[in-house]
C-alpha cells in the first residue's frame, strides 16, 4: 500500500450553495457547513421536521378489501387494465415533506480578501473546519449530547449572530418569533416557527458562550465584540405548543464539558470515531491524487483515490444521516423546504439500496436506525394490510415521511398499494443484522411472523397448475409492454413471499410446515422468449426493458435466492435481463443496483460500467454528497451511500454458509486492503490483493461453523473455529 488513504476531504473556496455545504450530523441533528470566512453559515436540520398539511384525514390506507376478490377475478380472466379502477378515487397524496429549521449565521467584519482560504471535513471525527488568516471555525454534531457545537476563534473577533428562517421556499405563513438574552456566560438566542393552520411548530435555541470582549443585544441576534473565541450550542424541537426555552437553555448550559468544545468532542469521538474506524478501504492510490480537493478528485472519475474517498465518504455520511430514523432521500440534509420527492424514505428501492452495506461494513448504527423506523410503524403497516386485502399481518408503505407507515401514496401511473413485497424488503437488512452478529432479535422474528401470516390469508387464488398467485401484484415502479401496471406474478413479489415464509419458518418451528408448504405452492420464476428471467412470472406478460428499478432481480440482490453456485440456470437467465435492462432516465440508485446485481453475477465488467456511468456522469458535490440525476440534477443520498456497498460486493460476499472472495475485482482496481468487513456467518475479515494476482484473507471467527469458501480458483469446504483467525491465500484472477 502506499500510505494511507485519506480519511476526509477539502476546498480552497468557500461553498456557493447549500448543495455544495459540507455535512455533519449525528442521525438526529444535521448540520450543512458552507464555510464562508466573512459570513458563516450553518443550515440545522432535524430529523422530525416534516410540514404538516393540515388533513389527516387523507393519511389513511384506502378500504379496498370488499373489492378485492371482485378484481382477483378480473385479472386471472386477462382484463389486463383492471387494477386500474382499484381505487377510493382519490387524487395523489405526497407524505409530508421534510425541510430544514433555519440557518445561524455569523456575520464578521471583511477580512483580508488575498487570505489564504481551505475548508475541510474530518470523517474521523465529525467536524468540519473553515480557516482564514487567523480566524478558524469548527463544527460538529455530538453523537453523545445531541447537540450541534460550532467554535469559532481569532485575535479580535466581532459576529453579528442570528437564527435566521429565511431559506428557499419556506412558507410565507410560516409564523416566526425571535428571542434574544444576554446571559452570564454570553446569550441565549432562539426561534420558533409555527407552521400555517397547524397547532405544530418547531424551536431551535443556540447558547453563546464568549471569552473576552463584549456582548449586546441587537435584534434579532447578539453582537460580540472584541471576543477571542465564540462556542455555539444548538438544539431544535418539533413540538405542539410552546416550547420552554429557558428550561432548553439551561440544559445546554449544564451538558458536561458544556463550556469547552474539545471536552464535548471528546465525548463525540467515543462514540463516532469507534463506529467510523471499523472499516477501511485503500486501493493504493497515488498520494498525489490523495492529497487533492474534492471537487479535483471528481474532475479524475478514473482514479483510484476518488474510490477511496467515495467509499469513506459514504460510510461517513451514512452514518451521520442514521440514528432515530435511517437516511431520508436527502439523507439528514436539505437546505430547501422544497425537498424533491418530499426528502421521504422511498422504500420500494432508494432506502435499501442507501443502508445495504450497513451489514457487511460494519454500522450496526445504521440498521438499529433502520429498525427504528420499521417497528415504529408495524401499527401503521398493520392498518394497511387490513384496509387493503383484508388480512392479518402487515403491508409496507412505498413512501413514509418518518412519522406515519401508512399507505397512501398512489395513483394510477403508480399504484404503489398494491405492493405487497415491502414488508420482507425492509426486513431483509435486519435479517442479515442478525446472522451478522449471530443473535436473532426477537423483534424482526415477531415481525417476520406477521408477514407470513398476511401471505396465508392473501394467497388464496390458484392457477390451473394449483400454484398459488399473487394476484394484485405490482413490480415497482415499472408495467409489463402490453398491459397495465396492477398484474400477477411479478417476480419480485414471488421471491419475497418465499423469502418471507421461508424465513418466518425458520424462526418459528411451530409453524414452519404450513409456512413451508405455502412457499413450496409459489410458482417458479419463469424465463422469457430472450432468454431473460421475466419481470412478471404470469404466461403472456411482456417485458418493459428501458426501466430505471430492476425490482424483478430481488431474488439475486440482496435475496440468495438465485446465485451462479446453486442455480445457475437461473442465475444466467437473470444476467440476461440485467443485460437487456435500460438506464431509462439515468437515476443514480438505477445505475448501483444495476451494480450489485452484476456483482452477484461475478460480472466484474458490468459493475465497472455501472460505476462509471455514476463517476463520469456529475452525479457528485464538492461535499461528496450526490444527486439523483447527471449534471448534479436534484440533491440525493443515493449514490453517495450505496457506493461503498458497491465496492465491497465486488470485492466480498457472504451468506451464513458461503463466503465468496473477489467475485467481481475490476481491472482498475489491480492492488488495495480491505479491513474489518463483517459476514453473514459471523467473522471478521480482511482481504489483500496484489497487482500480480495473488490475494491473502484473514478471517477472525465469532463462532464455530463450516463454510463454503467460492475464489476465482473454484470451491473449497472451510470449518471455522470461534476465536481461531484463519489465513487463506488464493489467486485473485
Amino acid at each position: 500500500m502506499t500510505g494511507t488513504p485519506v480519511h476526509g476531504t477539502w476546498e480552497p473556496e468557500p461553498a456557493a450553495r447549500w448543495e455544495d455545504a459540507f455535512l455533519t450530523g449525528n442521525g438526529h441533528h444535521g448540520a450543512l457547513v458552507f464555510g464562508d470566512p466573512d459570513a458563516d453559515r450553518v443550515i440545522v436540520t432535524h430529523h422530525t421536521l416534516v410540514r404538516p398539511d393540515g388533513d389527516d384525514g387523507h393519511r389513511r390506507p384506502p378500504r379496498l378489501a370488499a373489492e378485492l376478490p371482485a378484481l382477483q377475478d378480473r385479472l386471472l380472466a386477462g382484463e389486463t387494465a383492471a387494477a386500474e379502477s382499484f381505487t377510493d378515487g382519490r387524487p395523489l397524496q405526497w407524505v409530508r415533506p421534510f425541510h430544514p429549521a433555519f440557518q445561524l449565521r455569523l456575520n464578521r467584519p471583511p477580512g483580508d480578501p488575498r487570505a489564504a482560504y481551505r475548508r475541510s471535513v474530518d470523517f474521523t471525527t465529525g467536524e468540519t473546519t473553515a480557516t482564514c488568516s487567523n480566524r478558524t471555525s469548527r463544527v460538529f454534531v455530538s453523537r453523545a449530547d445531541d447537540v450541534i457545537v460550532q467554535h469559532v476563534t481569532a485575535p479580535h473577533l466581532t459576529l453579528d449572530l442570528s437564527l435566521d428562517p429565511r431559506l428557499p421556499g419556506a412558507p410565507a405563513g410560516l409564523g416566526v418569533g425571535h428571542g434574544a438574552v444576554l446571559t452570564p456566560e454570553g446569550a441565549l438566542l432562539s426561534l420558533r416557527a409555527r407552521y400555517p393552520g397547524s397547532d405544530l411548530a418547531f424551536t431551535g435555541v443556540t447558547l453563546v458562550a464568549v471569552t473576552g470582549g463584549a456582548t449586546k443585544l441587537v435584534p434579532p441576534g447578539v453582537l460580540v465584540e472584541g471576543a477571542t473565541e465564540v462556542l455555539l450550542l444548538t438544539r431544535v424541537r418539533r413540538h405542539t405548543g410552546e416550547l420552554d426555552v429557558v428550561t432548553e437553555g439551561r440544559a445546554l448550559r449544564d451538558l458536561p464539558d458544556g463550556a469547552s468544545y474539545e471536552g464535548l468532542l471528546d465525548r463525540h469521538l467515543a462514540l463516532h470515531r469507534a463506529a467510523y474506524d471499523r472499516v477501511t478501504l485503500d486501493l493504493a492510490a497515488d498520494p498525489a491524487e490523495r492529497a487533492l480537493p474534492g471537487s479535483a478528485l471528481l474532475a479524475r472519475p478514473g482514479g483510484t483515490a476518488l474510490l477511496e474517498r467515495l467509499f469513506a465518504a459514504g460510510r461517513y455520511h451514512l452514518l451521520s444521516a442514521s440514528g432515530m430514523l435511517p437516511p431520508r432521500l436527502t439523507g439528514l440534509w436539505t437546505g430547501d423546504w422544497n425537498t424533491a420527492w418530499s426528502g421521504a424514505f422511498t422504500t420500494n428501492a432508494n432506502l435499501n439500496l442507501q443502508t445495504a452495506s450497513a451489514a457487511a461494513a460494519a454500522l450496526p448504527e445504521v440498521t438499529e436506525a433502520h429498525a427504528a423506523l420499521v417497528h415504529r410503524q408495524l401499527p401503521d403497516w398493520r392498518d394497511n394490510a387490513r384496509a387493503i386485502f383484508g388480512t392479518r399481518g402487515v403491508v409496507a408503505p412505498s413512501h413514509t415521511d418518518g412519522e406515519s407507515g401508512h399507505t397512501y401514496h398512489f395513483s394510477r401511473e403508480y399504484p404503489l398499494h398494491l405492493w405487497t413485497a415491502g414488508a420482507d424488503w425492509l426486513l431483509k437488512p435486519l435479517v442479515d443484522h442478525d446472522e451478522t452478529r449471530g443473535d436473532r432479535d426477537p423483534r424482526t422474528t415477531a415481525a417476520l411472523a406477521e408477514v407470513a401470516l398476511f401471505y396465508e390469508d392473501f394467497l388464496t387464488r390458484t392457477d390451473d397448475d394449483g400454484h398459488a398467485v399473487v394476484v394484485p401484484s405490482y413490480s415497482p415502479e415499472n408495467r409489463p409492454a402490453n398491459a397495465s401496471w396492477g398484474t400477477v406474478d411479478a417476480a419480485m413479489d414471488l421471491s419475497a413471499a418465499r423469502h418471507a415464509l421461508l424465513t418466518a419458518a425458520d424462526r418459528h418451528p411451530e409453524h414452519a410446515d404450513r409456512w413451508r408448504a405455502l412457499a413450496d405452492r409459489l410458482p417458479p420464476h419463469r424465463t422469457n422468449a430472450d432468454g431473460a428471467l421475466a419481470e412478471w412470472a404470469w404466461p403472456g406478460l411482456a417485458d418493459n426493458y428501458d426501466h430505471r428499478h430492476l425490482s424483478h432481480l430481488y431474488g439475486v440482490w440482496p435475496l440468495d435466492e438465485i446465485n451462479p453456485y446453486d442455480t445457475p440456470a437461473l442465475a444466467e437467465a437473470a444476467h440476461r435481463a440485467l443485460t437487456l435492462r435500460g438506464a431509462e432516465n439515468d437515476s443514480a440508485h438505477g445505475h448501483l443496483h444495476h451494480a450489485l446485481i452484476a456483482a452477484r453475477l461475478r460480472d466484474a465488467e458490468r459493475v465497472a460500467h455501472a460505476l462509471g456511468r455514476v463517476l463520469d456522469g456529475d452525479f457528485f458535490h464538492p461535499s461528496l454528497m450526490s444527486a439523483h440525476y447527471p449534471h448534479r440534477d436534484v440533491y440525493n443520498a443515493d449514490a453517495a451511500h450505496a457506493l461503498p456497498a458497491v465496492l465491497i460486493e465486488m470485492l466480498v460476499q457472504s451468506t451464513p454458509d458461503r463466503l465468496v472472495l473477489l467475485p467481481a475485482l475490476p481491472e482498475s482496481c489491480r492492488e488495495g486492503r480491505l479491513t474489518g468487513v463483517r459476514t453473514r456467518f459471523g467473522a471478521e475479515l480482511d482481504l489483500g490483493w496484489a497487482a500480480d494476482g495473488t490475494a491473502t484473507a484473514v478471517l477472525r471467527p465469532g463462532r464455530t461453523h463450516r463454510i463454503e469458501l467460492r475464489t476465482p480458483s473454484g470451491a473449497e469446504p472451510l470449518d471455522l473455529a470461534a476465536g481461531e483467525d484463519r489465513v487463506i491465500s488464493v489467486k485473485a484472477r
